[in-house]
């Protein structure tokens, strides 16, 4: 690790576990440990199984190695098994090694193969099992966080299905010290209402009261990952579908940014914070600027009912995410419009794009292109108060 930035304080704000397969089995009662998630063969796959239903692949979901090389995402991404991956994608301690080799000081971590926003977790009917599934992910990422002295911050998931299990579930966690939660962005697919309706208005309340910021992780949810399947046409190369739905999901999560703001849910709850996790900030200003045009052409009572102009509420109640934008030196520019308080540092490990074998000099030259206050805020200062560090 070479870079100068390590001499900051730095935050990585989006990283990724690779589940090992007992996960939830090694901590389930005896009498659920077949109906927790758990791996089995199914045609031929490795699969995570849970109450009979196939939930997802049981991959690790990484282009890391247990080599330490990176290797093309069509060859690893679904292909590798866990132990095939860099033993810091599911092995704690390793992983703070992974940080140290960094020059990172702490990293929010979410899940790969459960659903990026644990949408998968809601995917069988008994609803009390998954509500234990939750529970079980939570107590064991809620461990990690703690062996780590606060180093690895795993994001709980919420029981999306249903708004008064959340309430309770956020009220635990931030017991156990968690210092956000994990939200899929489409709570209707597990059949709740939408998060439109003030029916949440109760989980807001609560995560603003208790400083538990919201995550909305690119691809976090049944609908957003469906969009990811056809984003590309058919007889695209599979590393060029794969480039193609990466894209696009960058972009999708203006989908739930625009939702929220116009919802009205920061006139509501002025003290929410909510993260866009791995979106980027590249599409932010032409986003908030069409939110401004659209509503006033097409919605002006609506627009009448907000407290301020729709631009307005990203620079008092969002953060987005910055890796790997900006390799034509105009990053200034797009720092200043969408505003040096709300963009967090990221590194994407072990995910495809992630940044390395070394994510702080991947970036040193266009962060030298700013104010030292501003590397400061978006490095790790930013993160540092969202996180309370």
């Amino acid at each position: 690790m070479s870079s100068t930035l390590s001499d900051m304080f730095v935050v990585d704000a989006d990283s990724h576990w690779s589940e090992p397969a007992d996960l939830f089995t090694s901590r389930a009662p005896a009498h659920l440990k077949d109906r927790v998630p758990h791996h089995e063969q199914i045609d031929g796959e490795r699969m995570w199984v849970m109450d009979g239903v196939p939930i997802g692949h049981a991959v690790a979901g990484a282009v890391i190695g247990a080599d330490g090389q990176k290797a093309p995402a069509a060859e690893s991404l679904s292909v590798w098994m866990v132990e095939e991956a860099h033993p810091g994608a599911y092995d704690p301690k390793v992983r703070i090694g992974v940080l140290d080799d960094f020059g990172i000081d702490a990293q929010v971590i979410f899940p790969s193969t459960i659903g990026l926003g644990g949408q998968s977790l809601g995917a069988v009917p008994d609803q009390d099992l998954c509500r234990i599934s939750v529970e079980i992910y939570n107590d064991g990422m809620a461990e990690v966080q703690e062996q780590s002295a606060n180093r690895l911050l795993p994001m709980p998931l919420m029981p999306a299905w249903n708004i008064d299990l959340c309430v309770a579930e956020a009220k635990r966690v931030a017991a156990m010290g968690a210092r956000g939660v994990n939200m899929t962005s489409d709570p209707q697919d597990l059949g709740a209402p939408d998060l439109a309706d003030r029916a949440w208005d109760p989980f807001f309340a609560t995560c603003a009261e208790l400083h538990l910021p919201l995550h909305f992780h690119i691809g976090a949810s049944v609908t957003g990952m469906t969009f990811y399947g056809q984003y590309f046409w058919p007889s695209q190369a599979e590393g060029t579908k794969l480039a193609i739905g990466g894209s696009l999901l960058f972009i999708g999560n203006a989908r739930v940014v625009t939702n929220l703001i116009l919802a009205g849910t920061f006139d509501r709850h002025p003290d929410l914070q909510c993260v866009s996790v791995e979106s980027g900030i590249g599409w932010i200003p032409f986003i908030l600027e069409t939110l401004d045009y659209e509503m006033f052409e097409n919605a002006p009572d609506e627009l009448a009912k907000l407290d301020k102009a729709p631009s307005e509420y990203f620079r008092s109640n969002l953060f987005a995410t910055f890796w790997f934008e900006n390799n034509r030196n105009k990053l200034p520019d797009l720092v200043e419009a969408v505003g040096e308080d709300c963009i967090l540092f990221e590194t994407d490990f072990p995910h495809p794009t992630c940044l390395y074998p070394d994510p702080l000099e991947s970036v040193e030259k266009k962060m030298g292109t700013l104010s030292a206050e501003a590397r400061a805020k978006i490095m790790g200062e930013n993160a540092r108060r969202l996180y309370r560090l």
